[in-house]
């Protein structure tokens, strides 16, 4: 039975302007089945849902979240020149961090970049003993669900309290961004934006523009 245990990966953040990147990996197996009722792609849940079915999976099941706040993101997006390398990176280290946890023989990642092979090349010697499946609606599968909840509900808390730090709200998403950009700016300084939005979004030149 324990050879049906996987480890599921997804990242939430991506699309964003504002916010972290973050990537979440989670070891479901069979023993683990009883608990994770509701459990589905989190973009099939409301913010509420995912905050608390998060709980629920923090407490049943081997995880690892990685939050790459807006300021090493940026950092690392100028080290790596590639979204899809950075990602491969952040995949690569949260499913070790879950492999030191479980000897999981499968991981379950979401298809991007080719095929998974970035992924396969960032990990590390433990990580490449296992048979990695990468999968268009990898969200269809439970420990990649968990995953997405996971990364999701890390994202909004984070978002949350970036905004706090910065008193303002702070929006998801990358279409409605400009305006609360411009106030930001204005109440902090434009040296305030990197520390809040990944700046290689073209969106970071329209905020900045003077008008």
């Amino acid at each position: 039975m324990a050879e049906e245990g996987r480890i599921g990966v997804d990242e939430s953040g991506k699309g964003d302007f504002f916010g972290p990147l973050v990537v979440a990996a989670c070891y479901v197996g069979p023993e683990h089945l009883a608990e994770l009722d509701g459990v589905k792609d989190s973009k099939k849940l409301t913010d509420i849902q995912a905050l608390k079915l998060a709980q629920t999976i923090k407490a049943t099941c081997p995880h690892s979240i990685i939050a790459i706040g807006p300021e090493k993101y940026n950092e690392l997006y100028l080290k790596f020149r590639n979204l899809n390398k950075l990602l491969a990176w952040g995949h690569a280290r949260a499913i070790e961090n879950v492999l030191e946890e479980v000897d999981a023989k499968r991981v379950i990642s979401d298809q991007f970049a080719a095929g998974g092979n970035v992924v396969k090349a960032a990990l590390f010697e433990k990580g490449k003993g296992v048979e990695f499946v990468s999968r268009v609606r990898a969200e269809a599968d439970l420990a990649v669900a968990a995953a997405s909840i996971l990364a999701r509900a890390e994202f909004l808390n984070k978002l949350k309290r970036l905004g706090q730090d910065f008193g303002m709200e702070l929006p998801k998403g990358a279409t409605n961004v400009i305006g609360p950009g411009k106030k930001l700016v204005a109440m902090h300084g434009a040296e305030a934006l990197p520390k809040v939005a990944k700046m290689h979004f073209r969106t970071s030149d329209q905020v900045l523009e003077k008008t």
